[in-house]
């Protein structure tokens, strides 16, 4: 689902995301993308309560008055869907610029290494996870830098 291609009326809603070290965003915003415990969610304003753990991933949303999506990476977290806002409780969370890419590729290179190559499971599972948040944040990373072409003419 890509939130940019979602009908999009006036209506806005709260977003809050936040870590335990700080808050990343907390403005008015159009729409949301999070994938969830149970695969993607696109939020609306008035959409109904929620409250699920969240993935690894890229959190996409609409700011209020903008046409153009932002992106933060979360580790995984919870979601909370109320009629006041939204709010986002991420394990870690990351802006783009905060991302080091080349340690997310090599992160990415060894989990897959570990997931061929182990016999454990938890090995496997462990390096699986460690995957999924890589590539999460070369999402981030690829998304903006997509983002930055379109705004300089690219």
């Amino acid at each position: 689902m890509t939130v940019s291609r979602m009908p999009r009326t006036g209506a806005t809603m709260v977003l809050d995301i936040v870590s335990a070290e700080e808050r990343l965003y907390s403005g008015e915003v159009h729409q949301i993308c999070i994938t969830g415990a149970n695969g993607e969610l696109g939020i609306f304003p008035r959409h109904s309560a929620l409250l699920t753990s969240i993935r690894p991933g890229v959190v996409r949303f609409i700011p209020a008055g903008s046409d153009e999506e932002d992106y933060l990476y979360v580790s995984g977290g919870m979601l909370e869907v109320q009629p006041a806002g939204v709010i986002v409780l991420a394990d870690t969370a990351m802006r783009c610029e905060d991302i080091d890419e080349e340690a997310a590729r090599e992160a990415k290179r060894r989990a897959e290494d570990v997931m061929r190559d182990s016999v454990l499971y938890t090995d496997r599972d462990e390096a699986h996870a460690v995957l999924l948040q890589a590539m999460a944040q070369l999402a981030v990373v690829e998304k903006a830098r997509k983002k930055r072409g379109k705004r300089n003419g690219g």
